[in-house]
């Protein structure tokens, strides 16, 4: 499957953790997670090249959206595109296949609004909150350092 991504996806940094490419992949991999489209995985990876963020890592939190919390995430971004539209429902909404292919025409466009607006929001603060709590973990470990070196 690699080899559809080109040769820039074996780079070294694509591949280990670091504070830049996890909080990058958190944001790109929520991102895509939030998206109702088919392969979120594979876009996921493709982005992950440029923005030099962790495939695995990136490919995984995708499954944030999984066929359990799936119809919940898109309800709600359904619900915030409504908002965001002002538009009304005309009918109440049913969370099934059916109903939902029935209305496609009629939804697509408020789920789509809201799905990009709660991805956006959401990427942005998992990077935020990533970046915070690795920020917080080093200099937790410097103080337990610097009090190691100050009992020797």
């Amino acid at each position: 499957m690699l080899k559809l991504l080109g040769d820039k996806a074996y780079a070294a940094d694509l591949w280990h953790l670091n504070r830049k490419s996890v909080a990058l992949a958190f944001l790109n991999g929520v991102f895509w997670a939030f998206i109702p489209m088919p392969l979120q995985m594979l876009s996921a990876a493709v982005l992950a090249i440029p923005l030099r963020a962790n495939i695995p890592l990136s490919v995984a939190l995708v499954w944030l959206t999984n066929p359990f919390t799936m119809p919940f995430v898109f309800y709600f971004n359904y619900k915030i595109g409504t908002l965001i539209l002002g538009s009304r429902e005309k009918e109440h909404f049913k969370l099934s296949v059916e109903w939902i292919w029935h209305k496609i025409e009629h939804i697509w466009l408020p789920l789509y609004v809201g799905s990009f607006v709660n991805a956006i929001i959401a990427g942005a603060l998992s990077y935020l909150i990533i970046m915070v709590i690795w920020r917080l973990h080093v200099l937790k470990r410097w103080k337990e350092r610097k009090i190691r070196r100050c009992q020797k």
